[in-house]
């Protein structure tokens, strides 16, 4: 299940790509549940084609891949997508292809099982307004003063609060159980009732 440190793994095994001039995107026929992909292919294709991939990043639980006139292809995996340069573990849940210039790496591949993930080509000001609201901090870039202020005085129990993306992006069920396992914090502790070590 894809949380932020298996995102973040999946951006950096990616990042070779970097530099790489978009050919051409596919939607790969796929029998099983279609995923929510914005815009439909043909206009994503337009859109993306001869685009150089500038930059790729990760927010919270989403693959960001930035493009040089500024567009953002934005890939939310959720429960069992991955995002690969090649092999995937199989071709019937191959998602998105899009097809690159390079000789090492000539694609890269979204696939997911289960049909949760997401495909969203954005422009910087639709990606600005998305992040703003619906994400809040990323969960590795907040620091401890910062997670207090935003936390400290719901009176949500602490581990719901954790899981709200809108607070702290990137935490998933499985990191929440964890953090608070070793922090010695009851996941129903209120977060208003939290106190420094």
């Amino acid at each position: 299940m894809p949380e932020l440190p298996e995102v973040e793994t999946m951006r950096r095994g990616v990042l070779p790509i970097v530099g790489h001039r978009i050919l051409s995107a596919e939607r790969p026929l796929c029998e099983r549940r279609p995923i929510l992909f914005e815009p439909p292919i043909r206009n994503f294709h337009n859109r993306v084609r001869d685009r150089v991939i500038r930059q790729i990043d990760r927010l919270g639980k989403r693959v960001i891949i930035r493009l040089d006139d500024e567009q953002a292809i934005v890939i939310e995996p959720r429960m069992t997508g991955l995002v690969l340069l090649s092999d995937p573990p199989g071709t019937d849940h191959l998602r998105l292809r899009l097809n690159l210039d390079g000789r090492r790496y000539s694609q890269l591949l979204f696939w997911d099982r289960r049909g949760l993930g997401t495909v969203r080509l954005l422009s910087a000001d639709q990606l600005r307004q998305q992040d703003e609201a619906r994400l809040g901090s990323d969960a590795l870039a907040i620091t401890a003063d910062q997670l207090r202020q935003v936390l400290g005085a719901s009176r949500r129990v602490i581990k719901v609060a954790l899981l709200d993306q809108t607070v702290l992006a990137g935490i998933g069920n499985l990191y929440a159980s964890e953090i608070l396992f070793v922090a010695r914090i009851s996941p129903k502790k209120s977060c208003h009732r939290l106190t420094r070590i």
